[in-house]
């Protein structure tokens, strides 16, 4: 018996953002899912407004993974995780170990499909735009939390804000542009 999946259903009980109120909980699960919605729209729009050639299917596929390791870990709040480098290091170290103990949850054959989707994504490419998905599925919580009036996410929105556009990737930049004006609209607004 591989508990792999098991282990990875569980991820529905790894709430994040704990430090701050929530008007809306939100858990690792729902994160990695809007996550993959982001890097496939971030890669399609790479693709087929930037011209440059990529893998949608790939990126979307990583992201749904890109938490993982928290299945064991837990969800670190981003001030602690990035408080000091010894800090950082010794949590993408538990990140890493986490990992390695999901795949060995897997049978032989099946570790080499799913260790890139855990490790970030393969290559570079696809890890910077799971990594900017992140951000982006961050930053659309924040500005959600401030829509329902909860002011505790107004740094945390400028911070990430300010974090995506410095990633210098145009697929941000148009996705910031085109799509992310729709998301500060109630749902009356957005069916007119």
């Amino acid at each position: 018996m591989y508990s792999f999946f098991a282990l990875v259903s569980r991820m529905k009980n790894i709430a994040r953002w704990s430090l701050m109120r929530n008007s809306s909980p939100e858990n690792v699960q729902e994160h990695s899912h809007m996550t993959a919605v982001l890097a496939h729209a971030l890669a399609v729009i790479r693709r087929d407004v930037f011209g440059v050639p990529c893998d949608p299917g790939a990126a979307a596929s990583a992201a749904l993974f890109h938490d993982a390791s928290e299945i064991l870990t837990g969800d670190m709040p981003t001030p602690i995780k990035y408080l000091n480098s010894q800090l950082t290091t010794a949590y993408k170290d538990a990140e890493r170990a986490a990992c390695d103990r999901l795949l060995s949850r897997l049978p032989e054959q099946l570790r080499g499909a799913y260790s890139p989707l855990l490790s970030g994504g393969g290559d570079d490419a696809t890890r910077a735009l799971v990594h900017a998905a992140d951000k982006l599925a961050a930053y659309i919580k924040c500005l959600e939390e401030e829509r329902a009036g909860n002011r505790e996410f107004r740094l945390a929105a400028e911070q990430t804000l300010a974090k995506l556009k410095s990633l210098a990737l145009p697929e941000v930049d148009y996705f910031l542009e085109h799509f992310m004006p729709p998301f500060e609209l109630t749902i009356d607004e957005l069916n007119t």
